[in-house]
């Protein structure tokens, strides 16, 4: 018989105890992995119970954001009570809000797409604790609840905005609308220069093709560099037939800027010339054979031709009387500028926004759009002229010229228009 030494049953020993250390570790893991299969068709279980479910649906259903915001853009016809009475709070608050905001100056008129933005406190009584107006697209008001929690604090911010000066020009295609829209320039740069030329030019009869324009005007540029909004013109320059007609802004007094030519004249008068752009005479003044009705009578205004929804500008600063049906005139809208004149604008298929009875409007504002409705036969705009209560030929109608800068007032001017004349200078050198 064979017999182990003791240092051979010391190695197999060890062995041995390795072996059962390994039985042990797998019973353990395969107790657990036993125990955490259980656990889990326990939790699983407990998951798919009807009682549950409902009563979690119930506790988040009712669990709300302490704070939420509350964004609205004024429409036409909206008060400021209107747009307070969209709230879910109290006729106490309400009332506290809507004094804090006719205390402002800025807030006194409400404008169309005026943004505001309420922040509402789920957990106070009082839910309003901070709102912003905009005051424009470049400034807003923001009021902000007191410590005493009663009044609200307000606050004059200005957007992080940055201005620049643009140059452009081209040559005009068809109409000085689409050549002007086709070059990327804002409507409202476009209107506002139409309204500007619209004193002494005729843009339905005094633009010849290859005429062309040129212009400086202002954009203000957002952090993502998107044209946020656009200032005013600087320099304007129609070229007709070779002939320049230039505009230079200027302020010759405190508060005071008007637009002059190369010579220190003002263009402005009381009456645009034409009141809308892109459009062709097609219907002058005086006695005519009606399309409809088809017997003669006097025409006792001037028709300009042009697409539906074109826009038509208030041809001067006044006061609307009228924005509704006119009969055989459709949807008509008639100014009254002072005592002298009158203006009416009919046939359109839709009103400006905002516009109605008793509303003020200044001179180049739209006020509704070219349509055909009415006794008409195809979209146009009915424009008549009344001074001292008799409707009278609009283009042939001699108006007051404007201010004229002598003396110091025109040494300034020129000083002014070589500062511009330069910036145009830098302008076109760094488009090459």
């Amino acid at each position: 018989m064979k017999f182990f030494s003791s240092d051979k049953l010391k190695e197999f020993g060890i062995f041995f105890f390795l072996i059962i250390i390994t039985i042990l570790v797998l019973v353990v893991f395969s107790i657990q992995a036993s125990n955490k299969n259980q656990n889990l068709e326990k939790i699983n279980s407990s998951l798919d119970n009807t009682y549950l479910k409902k009563t979690l649906i119930e506790i988040t259903k009712n669990l709300k954001p302490r704070f939420i915001y509350f964004e609205y853009t004024s429409k036409s016809g909206d008060t400021h009570q209107s747009v307070i009475d969209n709230l879910k709070i109290t006729k106490e608050e309400k009332k506290e809000i809507l004094n804090t905001i006719l205390k402002e100056k800025k807030l006194k008129t409400l404008n169309v797409n005026q943004k505001f933005i309420f922040k509402i406190d789920n957990l106070s009584k009082e839910k309003i604790i901070e709102f912003r107006v905009e005051t424009g697209k470049k400034n807003e008001i923001i009021f902000t609840k007191a410590f005493d929690g009663k009044k609200f604090n307000s606050k004059i911010i200005t957007k992080n905005f940055i201005k620049k000066v643009v140059y452009k020009e081209t040559v005009i295609d068809g109409s000085l609308y689409k050549s002007a829209i086709d070059l990327g320039i804002s409507a409202n740069i476009i209107l506002e220069f139409a309204r500007l030329y619209g004193f002494q030019i005729d843009f339905q009869r005094d633009i010849w093709k290859n005429d062309s324009f040129q212009i400086i005007y202002e954009e203000f540029i957002n952090e993502n560099k998107e044209v946020i909004d656009t200032g005013e013109i600087i320099f304007a320059n129609l070229n007709l037939q070779d002939k320049d007609y230039q505009l230079y802004k200027y302020q010759y007094d405190e508060n005071k800027i008007d637009y002059f030519d190369e010579n220190g004249k003002s263009i402005k008068k009381t009456l645009m010339k034409t009141p809308i752009n892109g459009a062709r005479l097609s219907s002058s003044y005086g006695k005519r054979k009606h399309p409809i009705l088809g017997y003669t009578k006097m025409h006792t205004g001037t028709d300009f031709a042009a697409p539906t929804g074109t826009p038509i500008m208030a041809s001067g600063d006044g006061k609307v009387t009228k924005a509704g049906w006119c009969g055989g005139g459709g949807n008509c809208v008639k100014i009254k500028h002072n005592r002298k004149y009158q203006t009416v604008y009919a046939h359109m298929s839709k009103f400006g926004r905002g516009i109605k009875k008793g509303v003020r409007v200044r001179q180049g504002q739209i006020i509704g759009y070219v349509g055909s409705t009415g006794l008409s036969t195809g979209p146009h705009l009915h424009y008549e002229v009344i001074e001292n209560g008799k409707k009278v030929n609009s283009q042939k109608l001699r108006l007051p010229s404007g201010k004229i800068l002598k003396g110091k007032e025109r040494k300034e001017f020129e000083i002014a228009k070589i500062k511009i004349d330069v910036l145009k200078s830098n302008l076109i050198l760094s488009l090459n």
